[in-house]
């Protein structure tokens, strides 16, 4: 071939330009593909149908409407189980803060002393999310007796590891220059700390633990089940008397405790956080003349240069919520029947009782342990996908930068907030006494409590999208539907990728304690095993529950990691 032809075609391969390749993407799809057929194989484990679905559905309405109009003669002892529940919730997010803070200061990157510390604070903070909070409680019934004890210590533990991450993630997520600043002027270590990263922190750590607070409502409300407290011990008890129309009445006390909790909890976060989009955008007059009279106390404390900040509402508000707070913290220690002043007693009951757990014995229940695990698995990846599909209109009707009639955002928003008010073990309770003992309920139940809580998600996601690619494709002269599905899906998927996996980890967890009322997975051995304090058999499938769910996160924190 003469040089001719030669450099011409050389020119050519030159001119081609070749795409790097790029090992995440056939990674990323590996993945897909594998939980689509994860999916598909735990919808056909379970027998599910769509006669199935709508059939639980028709048997849910049945048993509600047997169980109307409620008797109310169990109002008292309901509501005193209510506000025992309430204590629980409250002691137990104050210990997982407490214990949450000095934590998250070690798992830092930009506080922690020293990498093995960093290390061991991460460990330890991993370790606790782990585990579901009805499986320590009822670990812990056994060697702390039954009563809002284990409960609460179980509460606290548990929430460290979702506390202590968060907490973790905004001290990393700090502004660097003030502590710079702060550094040169010669001062510790720890009062930069203080001075700096401290004031940074507080809004977004008093947000988390709200939002933990509601989250332990949810969990202390159930936790009567393994007789760790609260009013979940009534409910189960009308339910097994078959006496449902007391039963509806005592879900009823909590129902209407949680959601109000809610309410309040919500207004408080988005008034420390500034979330002002939850703000009303039209005022009425006397919220006007609010923020006239609070704009003329802010213009009067320029003008003198007074040091303190004035008392707006805002700060009336939230000076309100925390001695409120106090308030009930000290109500609630007072009042709980729990040993506060020689709780350090049971510290080593507590180790023994742990360390009787090991080593533990997979042998003797293995072909149980495996059914059951299977049986979790197959839950977890079922309920993800049905609460996503019922989750996706929800989530795109309330938000309110997508859909323009603020009705539809406030009746969607008001539909979810209903939904959540009942949390997903009483849900389960009652779709178990509707369509009997098995896997089926379970996952219904797990399905609803998936779609409010993943609508939120998605709703926050889609209300976090830049404008301007919106703007720039409506101007070209795209429809509204056309400009959702090119501006602002685009910018959501990654985020509702990483919020289906964390949601897929959050139901793996949900599932593994369905079967302690009789809805389906490893629950059910579980529990049975500690009645008969069979403890190396309950060590191994509490080992066996932390591989997969701990292995559920790894991969999630893989995928959320190529993503971005």
């Amino acid at each position: 071939m003469s040089g001719a032809h030669v450099e011409p075609l050389m020119q050519s391969r030159v001119a081609r330009p070749v795409a790097p390749k790029n090992w995440r993407h056939p990674t990323l799809l590996a993945i897909f593909i594998g939980i689509v057929a994860a999916t598909t194989w735990s919808w056909l484990y379970l027998d599910m149908t769509l006669l199935t679905l709508f059939g639980g559905l028709s048997d849910l309405g049945n048993l509600l409407a047997y169980m109307f109009p409620p008797i109310w003669d169990n109002f008292p002892e309901a509501l005193r189980a209510t506000i025992e529940t309430i204590w629980m919730a409250l002691i137990g997010t104050t210990l997982a803060v407490t214990l949450s803070i000095p934590l998250a200061f070690l798992a830092a990157r930009n506080t922690t002393p020293h990498p093995i510390v960093f290390a061991v604070a991460r460990a330890v903070i991993t370790l606790t999310r782990a585990i579901p909070t009805l499986v320590l409680a009822a670990v812990f019934s056994i060697s702390l007796g039954i009563g809002p004890f284990p409960g609460i210590i179980a509460l606290g533990l548990h929430s460290i590891g979702m506390i202590g991450k968060l907490f973790t993630e905004a001290i990393e997520n700090t502004d660097y220059a003030p502590r710079e600043a702060v550094l040169s002027t010669g001062t510790g270590k720890w009062q930069t700390i203080l001075s700096t990263i401290v004031p940074q922190i507080s809004p977004s750590c008093i947000g988390t633990a709200l939002y933990r607070l509601d989250i332990n409502l949810r969990e202390s409300a159930v936790l009567g089940f393994v007789g760790a407290g609260g009013v979940g011990f009534l409910i189960q008890t009308e339910l097994r008397g078959i006496d449902y129309q007391r039963a509806i009445s005592a879900v009823s006390v909590i129902f209407v405790t949680i959601t109000l909790i809610e309410i309040v909890s919500t207004r408080l976060r988005a008034s420390i956080i500034g979330d002002h989009l939850s703000m009303p955008k039209k005022l009425n007059a006397r919220s006007q003349a609010r923020v006239a009279r609070d704009q003329r106390l802010i213009n009067t404390a320029i003008s003198t240069r007074r040091l303190t900040p004035p008392w707006v509402y805002e700060r009336v508000l939230r000076t309100t919520a925390a001695a409120t707070f106090v308030a009930l913290l000290i109500a609630a220690l007072i009042t709980i029947e729990m040993p506060l002043l020689s709780a350090y007693k049971y510290g080593d009951d507590l180790v023994r009782s742990i360390g009787r757990l090991f080593p533990p014995n997979f042998t003797f229940a293995r072909e149980e342990i495996i059914v059951g695990m299977l049986e979790t698995t197959a839950i977890g990846f079922t309920a993800t996908l049905l609460g996503l599909v019922l989750a996706i209109p929800f989530g795109i009707l309330s938000a309110r930068n997508i859909i323009i009639r603020r009705a539809v955002v406030s009746a969607a928003r008001g539909i979810l907030l209903l939904i959540r008010g009942l949390p997903e073990l009483i849900v389960a309770v009652l779709f178990v006494a509707a369509m009997g003992l098995g896997p089926v309920p379970g996952t219904l139940a797990l399905s609803l409590g998936t779609a409010t809580f993943m609508a939120k998600l998605i709703g926050d996601a889609l209300e976090e999208v830049q404008e301007s690619p919106r703007e720039g494709v409506s101007a070209t002269g795209a429809s509204r539907v056309q400009e959702f599905f090119s501006a602002v899906v685009p910018q959501a998927l990654p985020n509702l990728v990483s919020q289906t996996l964390y949601m897929l980890d959050v139901n793996l967890r949900s599932s593994t304690v369905l079967g302690i009322v009789g809805g389906g997975g490893i629950g059910f051995l579980l529990l049975g095993s500690i009645r008969v304090l069979d403890e190396a058999t309950v060590g191994a499938i509490i080992i066996t529950i932390f591989v997969l769910v701990y292995a559920i996160e790894l991969l999630g924190s893989f995928v959320r990691w190529m993503v971005e």
